[in-house]
């Protein structure tokens, strides 16, 4: 099953009410409405993609270590995901299909990466219950994800949805700001280029890991 199937199927119960959320209908409908507007609000169009040059970074991974782009394409080129956070079960189904795919991108001599604005124990605990081997690194404030063009403010009516639901982002990233990336998927040549990029202001549909082979093998020559 791909990795979208998983999503939609999982999405078609928790839209159901399906235990174990039986979110109600109203709940739905304000989610609907936040990613529609979101979505006319053209907030992908000032998103980096490909052909622009990627900003460098140095971000910390869960253990506190530094994890800098430059080093990283030193020894190949990037794929490179931004996710929401752990409290994402689409985030957390896409981080499980990267890591099925991490062996076809190291095969190809290229690293992956997450980031996402949680903190480093909340990371610890992607790793953990998705079982990850790559690293997961924190942005505090989303302030790589707004060097890329994706972070975006929720909606004060979508605030106080997810406080009701126990989604209290400021607990989970330690920052006050009610932001969020949208996911998105790059691979980085060794020169910095982006040279493939796919970016959704819907949170429920991600590339498939396998969309990243080509441009991988292109900076093989194969």
């Amino acid at each position: 099953m791909t990795l979208q199937a998983k999503l939609d199927a999982f999405k078609a119960d928790f839209e159901a009410g399906k235990p174990p959320y039986n979110v109600p209908p109203s709940v739905i409908e304000t989610m609907r409405r936040a990613t529609q507007e979101l979505i006319d609000s053209g907030a992908t169009d000032r998103a980096l993609m490909a052909g622009d040059k990627a900003p460098l970074f140095t971000l910390n991974d869960p253990q506190g270590n530094p994890v800098s782009l430059a080093e990283l394409l030193t020894k190949g080129p990037l794929v490179l995901s931004f996710y929401r956070g752990v409290w994402c079960p689409y985030c957390n189904m896409e981080l499980q299909a990267l890591e099925n795919s991490l062996p076809a991108f190291q095969a190809l001599g290229a690293s992956l990466i997450a980031v996402s604005p949680q903190t480093a124990a909340n990371s610890r605990k992607s790793v953990r219950q998705n079982h990850l081997s790559f690293p997961i690194l924190s942005d505090p404030h989303n302030s790589v994800a707004a060097a890329f063009g994706l972070r975006f403010n929720l909606p004060d009516y979508l605030v106080e949805l997810y406080k009701g639901l126990n989604n209290d982002l400021p607990i989970f990233n330690g920052d006050a700001s009610w932001t969020l990336p949208m996911p998105a998927r790059y691979v980085i040549d060794q020169e910095g280029n982006i040279i493939y990029a796919e970016v959704n202001p819907d949170y429920t549909h991600r590339p498939e890991p396998e969309d990243m082979l080509p441009s991988l093998r292109r900076t093989r020559g194969l």
